[in-house]
């Protein structure tokens, strides 16, 4: 029996690596002649590096860059295989995860670490970026980012602006003379499930902002304030980006990846199943298991598992869900091509219980599964 082992992460518990191996243990132990491959995935969010690096093989790489407080960290991204593409993972560089509670400050908050990700990969010879753009810790606009690639943004003196979405207001000027022209040869690809504007109710500050550690008034300021970026961007690159899908995204890192470096936003899930050679994998299967740690309203609208429940369904495969919380209802999961969706815990236990036992509960929920499939299997 061939089995696809595809999951994605239970956020704040298991990697997607670690789920994937606890449902290879509770296969294996059933049917230990199966054929398991294990390709975690992501949607594009935290995680997208390892889940893409453990399926395709690939080198990490280690910089020295600036954190979201611009402070030095080591950060890592990979190049594939291919040893012309470069994986990055925004929030490596300029992420929550690197900020306590206290420390949390869009106004202040910069992408420049994920710029100098972005620019040792052109130093290696990377034509290919993928930037998987989730889990930000700013609301620049991507400012930080283009800096770091050589980008000026300068006041009505001629000064450069400090850091973070807060200085956006006093912008009067891009100068892109000494911007690194090579990010205009390579493909820049964007792994972005979140389809917000830049600016407004739906954009990057208002619906994102307050997660990030804003308040009310810091809001509207950072909102304002990224309104005003795109008129200078209009002026001085020419490119029209405030209502364009997805320029909200990273606190207004997609416009800037539009703007500054040609990049196209893409489907993460998509871009993900591509880059691992997904579809070739399931065409041969009989069985595909994924997971993610809750199924919830979100789980259609272009995430891991509908992206995996499309392809099986394409090649008439049976697909397996398993999940540490079930939001109901879930009734339209069985239509994209999910065949069935089980919880992991196995008695009531508290949050704290279960994320400290999920691998087990994993194993031990997909060991059930596949002995009532082999009970089948046997009649």
């Amino acid at each position: 029996m061939n089995i696809v082992v595809a999951p994605d992460s239970f956020k704040e518990c298991l990697s997607s690596r670690d789920v994937a191996l606890a449902i290879s243990r509770g296969i294996l132990d059933v049917m230990p002649t199966a054929k398991v491959f294990n390709l975690p995935v992501s949607d594009g969010g935290e995680g997208m590096l390892d889940a893409i690096v453990s399926s395709t093989g690939g080198d990490s790489i280690f910089v020295e860059v600036l954190d979201p407080l611009l402070r030095p960290i080591m950060a890592q991204y990979a190049i594939v295989q291919d040893g012309r593409t470069a994986i990055i993972e925004m929030a490596k560089a300029s992420g929550l995860e690197l900020l306590s509670e206290e420390e949390k400050n869009p106004l202040l908050t910069s992408t420049y670490g994920a710029g100098q990700l972005i620019k040792d990969g052109l130093d290696r010879g990377c034509t290919k970026i993928i930037i998987g753009i989730g889990g930000s810790a700013t609301n620049d606009g991507g400012m930080g980012l283009a800096r770091a690639l050589g980008a000026k943004f300068l006041n009505d003196q001629g000064e450069e602006l400090p850091d973070g979405g807060g200085s956006l207001e006093d912008l009067r000027q891009i100068d892109l003379s000494r911007f690194d022209k090579r990010i205009l040869g390579c493909e820049v690809l964007v792994a972005c499930d979140v389809t917000n504007p830049l600016t407004g109710p739906h954009g990057a500050s208002m619906v994102y902002g307050g997660q990030k550690g804003a308040n009310q008034t810091d809001l509207h300021r950072l909102d304002k304030n990224l309104a005003h970026y795109a008129v200078v961007i209009k002026q001085c690159l020419g490119v029209d980006v405030v209502d364009v899908p997805g320029s909200g995204a990273a606190g207004g890192t997609g416009a800037a990846i539009i703007s500054f470096l040609n990049g196209s936003l893409v489907s993460g899930i998509e871009l993900v199943l591509e880059t691992v050679g997904m579809e070739k994998f399931i065409r041969k299967a009989d069985l595909v298991i994924t997971g993610e740690g809750r199924i919830d309203g979100q789980t259609l609208q272009g995430k891991t598992i509908s992206g995996i429940a499309k392809m099986a369904k394409k090649h008439q495969v049976p697909v397996i869900v398993l999940t540490g919380k079930i939001e109901h209802p879930i009734d339209a999961i069985y239509k994209i091509g999910v065949t069935a969706v089980y919880a992991i815990a196995n008695r009531p236990m508290t949050l704290k219980e279960g994320i400290g036992g999920a691998a087990v509960l994993l194993e031990e929920c997909t060991n059930n599964i596949m002995r009532t499939i082999d009970c089948f299997r046997a009649v």
